[in-house]
């Protein structure tokens, strides 16, 4: 069915928001968010791990992280190649992200939204719009929410790990979710310079979704992960108020699956990765 009502989840990654999308996905009057955008242009595929460090020459990540990706293996065919199959994607996503009471909701990472545009902007209909008046004029009443994490060191360990193993989440009674896995024979490592690399990428990522809103003078709702895992039912309802969905008095949620993926390795990185900050920057400062 065609929405009368949307909006998107704008993200960087492992900043909490695939667990915002389960409980709105749960409340079953919310749309049925998903990162449906996951997609460059030049490929119609996700980034590969290698494509996280582009900007940054270190033969060392290079080798650890290999050539090697599940892409590899799987007969994936991108559909974005003209503008007829990226219209007709859009279609089926729309369909599909949208409950029966109108409303559909998307998620959105900062490092997709510019191959999302150009995708867009295939479309003959949308080609002359610009940014922002093409999304809105696609999703009709439209209204953003910005999911940020405060500790960006634990984000950024969590996107290092992520990008050796791609496992993104964890459900209950299943074995991890694993869309593009690496192979099961790597093992993870630790690695300051990546990880130092990835807190700097999720802030400049964080700074132009900021310019974006404040360019085209949009005051998005925002949810901060560690409140939202804190607090999951009193933010979720918090999320359903601002987007002015009826919330019927019977509501039941369906059960959360999700589970937490941070572990002691987790732990024992973030420290690791602050004592050699520390040391760096008390290096530089003498």
């Amino acid at each position: 069915m065609q929405p009368h009502y949307s909006y998107l989840i704008c993200a960087t990654p492992r900043s909490g928001s695939t667990l915002l999308c389960e409980a709105l996905t749960n409340t079953g009057i919310a749309g049925n968010p998903k990162e449906y955008f996951e997609a460059l242009k030049d490929t119609g595929l996700p980034r590969r791990p290698k494509e996280y460090f582009e900007t940054l020459e270190n033969t060392e990540i290079s080798e650890l992280l290999g050539d090697y990706s599940r892409l590899d293996d799987e007969s994936v065919q991108s559909l974005f190649w003209d503008s007829s199959s990226y219209a007709d994607y859009l279609a089926r996503v729309t369909e599909e992200g949208t409950t029966a009471n109108g409303v559909f909701g998307a998620k959105v990472m900062w490092g997709y939204l510019g191959d999302f545009i150009s995708n867009l902007q295939l479309i003959h209909s949308y080609r002359n719009l610009a940014v922002p008046d093409l999304l809105s004029t696609i999703f009709p009443n439209l209204q953003y929410i910005q999911v940020t994490r405060l500790d960006k060191v634990r984000q950024a360990v969590s996107l290092w790990k992520a990008i050796q193993t791609w496992t993104w989440k964890m459900v209950e009674d299943s074995p991890p979710s694993t869309d593009h896995a690496q192979s099961p024979s790597h093992k993870l490592t630790f690695h300051f310079e990546a990880i130092d690399h990835l807190i700097q990428q999720i802030m400049a990522h964080e700074a132009s979704w900021q310019q974006y809103f404040e360019r085209a003078r949009i005051q998005p709702f925002t949810v901060v992960y560690e409140e939202l895992a804190a607090a999951y039912e009193e933010t979720l309802f918090k999320v359903l108020q601002y987007l002015n969905i009826s919330i019927p008095e019977n509501l039941v949620l369906a059960e959360r699956r999700m589970k937490r993926q941070a572990d002691t390795l987790s732990e024992e990185w973030v420290q690791q990765y602050n004592h050699l900050k520390r040391e760096q920057v008390q290096h530089e400062v003498n």
